[in-house]
């Protein structure tokens, strides 16, 4: 296999960064298929124009019949997710697909083919947090006791930020639960190991009412129009009983003014404690000492030759677009997949069933 001809469905941000992943997949990670840009697929016109793809168009559709595509990202808003991610499966092509994958669980077990299938929790894949599950599986900290998983943004936390499809309950499904919390139960499991108990939870819509946007918006822009009530949190956290017993605190919220992606986590265990901002990527902090992520963690040689020099989130996603073609390649999953992505979406139900 010489080349995997690949689609990209919504060329907004995430597609953006999709796209660029594929394009600099053969300076990482020489030893796979290079990936080809066959088609990419927005409902803007133009824009899909100037990432490079043979072809482009409005129509998602098109993209289901095209012979020249192995594999396909799906980086279209929540609502659209099931639609189009069982119209791909069901085609047999390999699926790359954002998460929270639809609006619910049932929408993710509906995404069910014969492809691989990898979900964008791109969080796991910091080289420093593969170094923080590597201490944990040696039993470097002792058995962990308490964490808390922290995923705080600003991003909306503007009154007169736009109503835009995030915050409606039909297209935007339980807000910050998925938006957010996705990340932070796909980063517990991944380093605690499952969930057993959602113990006690809360949650709240704290802006009540925005106003409707002007025209077509990008990102959290500002609305001029009449107010619309917002219809899924803004905040939540709960306390969580992991397998093994220790308990949880998964806090996020996109309204908490003055922290901007302030995203990470602190373990503690019975010898020490383990403790990573998102900001800082490269730096583990245990009780005595700060460590750099360097080579031999996760996938940083790909990346860097020695300990120390940062990473970023577009990184990140190169690491997972590497992981799928791997996956494609090895028939084999690597990464995040659809039972992550499942799981995810049943603890966050649970936490939402608490009401609020």
């Amino acid at each position: 296999m010489d080349s995997i001809g690949v689609g990209v469905v919504g060329l907004g941000w995430m597609g953006r960064v999709h796209t660029q992943a594929y394009s600099r997949l053969p300076q990482h990670y020489p030893g796979l298929p290079a990936p080809r840009l066959v088609a990419g697929a927005d409902e803007v016109p133009g824009q899909a124009a100037g990432f490079g793809f043979e072809s482009v168009t409005t129509d998602w559709r098109e993209l289901l019949d095209d012979p020249r595509i192995d594999a396909v990202s799906i980086t279209a808003p929540n609502f659209l997710h099931r639609e189009m991610g069982a119209a791909f499966a069901a085609t047999g092509r390999h699926i790359w697909i954002e998460k929270p994958v639809g609006l619910s669980a049932a929408d993710a077990r509906a995404i069910v083919g014969t492809g691989q299938v990898s979900v964008g929790f791109n969080y796991r894949h910091a080289p420093a947090v593969q170094r923080a599950r590597a201490i944990l599986r040696a039993g470097g900290i002792g058995p962990v006791t308490h964490a808390r998983f922290r995923f705080f943004s600003d991003d909306a936390a503007a009154p007169d930020a736009a109503l835009t499809w995030r915050f409606e309950r039909e297209r935007g499904g339980n807000g910050v639960l998925g938006d957010l919390g996705g990340h932070a139960v796909d980063l517990v499991r991944h380093l605690l190991g499952e969930i057993d108990t959602v113990v006690a939870a809360d949650r709240a819509i704290f802006i009540a009412e925005r106003p409707a946007p002007s025209g077509a918006t990008t990102g959290h822009q500002r609305g001029t129009g009449p107010l619309r009530p917002v219809q899924n949190d803004d905040w939540f956290a709960a306390l969580l009983r992991t397998a093994g017993g220790a308990r949880v605190v998964v806090e996020a919220s996109r309204v908490a003014a003055g922290e901007q992606n302030h995203y990470g986590f602190t373990i503690h265990g019975t010898r020490g404690l383990l403790s990573w901002d998102s900001r800082r990527m490269g730096e583990l902090v245990t009780d005595r000492r700060t460590i750099f992520a360097g080579p031999g963690d996760g996938e940083y040689a790909a990346f860097q030759p020695g300990p120390g020099i940062a990473m970023s989130y577009d990184d990140l996603k190169v690491i997972e677009a590497g992981l799928f073609l791997r996956s494609i390649v090895e028939g084999v999953p690597h990464g995040a997949t659809m039972p992550d992505a499942i799981r995810a979406a049943e603890v966050l139900e649970q936490i939402e069933a608490f009401g609020g």
